[in-house]
């Protein structure tokens, strides 16, 4: 199918002084062909490509990390379709907003024109104002494109979602945003080819790297580079000013932050201490509470190490207080060897899923009598009513165990919740279980159960 040319789209961010734009919005690719990354959806055949320059777009949803193209993509589906072209911040605009830029599709609507309207950040809106739209995307008068860079799953109504197709949009890799920064330095009318600036193709990767998978903070730190460089040199001084302050992508409220707390913790589940530590340190490098690491690693000791290794819950104590008492960065490092131990360590999540059994038959069950010999009996009445009644202290029973002395409800006698492993401590923890338990099965088999006529 041959390509429709982009069009006018009335006014646009294209009509505005190019001299007063920064770098990263001069270069907002025009085209399709410009756009850098995103292949899986934008290569030449791919069904959405297809679909765009056809004219022929639907409402949807984009969904990736910010630099990867959302906006440019949003503004490209306006000029291809020969449609008017919208736009709102759900982080800037309330309800009033929202039913403005509604009306202003509807009457372009009634003259037969037909609207893009972007709204970037949607997540942030509220069910209310997400409804709002609805109506509008059902009769056609919008074309609806959200951008979130949170997993829409969680934040977007369902009604919403059934009215727009999804894509994913992925961070740009290094090779890629590459290939954007040289279109910049060869670019006289729109990027910076008429200063002639110097940079090798390493400096280039480095920027590339530390923008991770951002194609505007790229170019936003290759037009810092441009205003530092001496006689249009951008050298390795010149980089190390722009790059020191350099950070990772982490949302301390979002999909990053969730995704990454979920490798750190898996990793220590499956005995990676070097995919643990990456991960910890990761969720650090992005400004994670260590307080919080703190917790969830204690977390861990308990659910995934359990038994197997009883040491892992006091250590992840006194990790967590050394971090207290020392603060960052030194206390950092106990939390770090925490991390490594755990990983290393023999696991058993039996006591957390001993747990949850008990949690779910107490529900199924209901409210089951204690047994008459282990109840508290401390009024004549309660002695009277039989109380306490054979009960045996088992420190003076032989072997300091009374095996014949039924501490379960009657309706669960000979239930075995608690299933050791056979790793590590808990191994040897099976072995005793299992005597105790075999003996206790056959004493208590020689006499009636508690409650019952003697």
């Amino acid at each position: 199918m041959p390509r429709k040319s982009p069009v006018s789209a009335g006014p646009s961010l294209f009509a505005e002084p190019e001299a007063l734009k920064p770098l990263a919005e001069r270069m907002r690719p025009r085209e399709l062909g410009e756009i850098v990354g995103q292949t899986r959806l934008l290569a030449a055949g791919k069904p959405l490509r297809r679909a765009v320059e056809s004219g022929h777009v639907h409402s949807m949803i984009l969904w990736g990390p910010p630099g990867c193209g959302k906006t440019t993509l949003a503004l490209l589906l306006a000029r291809y379709a020969d449609a008017q072209f919208r736009a709102i911040s759900a982080v800037l605009s309330g309800l009033a907003d929202v039913r403005a830029a509604l009306d202003e599709a509807a009457a372009n609507f009634a003259r037969g024109v037909r609207t893009v309207l972007f709204v970037d950040e949607v997540h942030r809106f509220n069910k209310a104002q997400q409804d709002a739209f609805l109506p509008h995307i059902e009769k056609g008068v919008i074309i609806f494109v959200g951008a979130t860079t949170e997993n829409p799953s969680f934040e977007l109504n369902s009604a919403l979602l059934s009215r727009c197709r999804v894509h994913v949009l992925e961070a740009v890799a290094a090779t890629d945003i590459v290939a954007a920064l040289r279109r910049a330095l060869t670019d006289r009318e729109r990027g910076l080819g008429a200063q002639a600036l110097q940079i090798d193709e390493a400096s280039l990767g480095l920027i590339a790297q530390a923008a991770d998978g951002d194609v505007r903070r790229a170019l936003t730190l290759l037009e810092i580079a441009a205003e530092l460089a001496e006689d249009n040199v951008i050298d390795e001084v010149t980089l190390t000013q722009v790059l020191a302050d350099r950070t990772r992508r982490f949302d301390k409220g979002g999909e990053q932050f969730y995704d990454q707390i979920s490798a750190l913790h898996k990793s220590v589940r499956s005995s990676d201490p070097d995919a643990a530590l990456y991960w910890f340190t990761r969720m650090l490098d992005g400004g994670c509470d260590p307080a919080y690491l703190a917790r969830r690693l204690t977390r861990m000791a308990v659910e995934d190490v359990g038994l197997a290794d009883s040491r892992a819950i006091g250590m992840a104590i006194e990790a967590w207080e050394t971090y207290d008492r020392l603060g960052s960065p030194e206390g950092e490092l106990a939390l770090a060897q925490l991390v490594v131990y755990m990983a290393v360590a023999a696991k058993s999540n039996a006591v957390y899923r001993a747990f949850a059994e008990v949690r779910g038959e107490i529900r199924a069950s209901g409210t089951l009598d204690v047994p008459m010999a282990i109840r508290n009996a401390p009024t004549r009445l309660m002695k009277n009513l039989g109380y306490g009644k054979g009960y045996q202290y088992d420190h003076d029973v032989d072997g300091g165990i009374a095996l014949d002395q039924q501490c379960l409800p009657d309706a669960l006698l000979g239930r075995e919740f608690y299933q050791p492993t056979g790793r590590g401590l808990e191994a040897r923890i099976g072995e005793k279980l299992r005597e105790l338990r075999a003996a206790r099965t056959a004493a208590l088999a020689q006499r009636p159960r508690s409650g019952d006529d003697e």
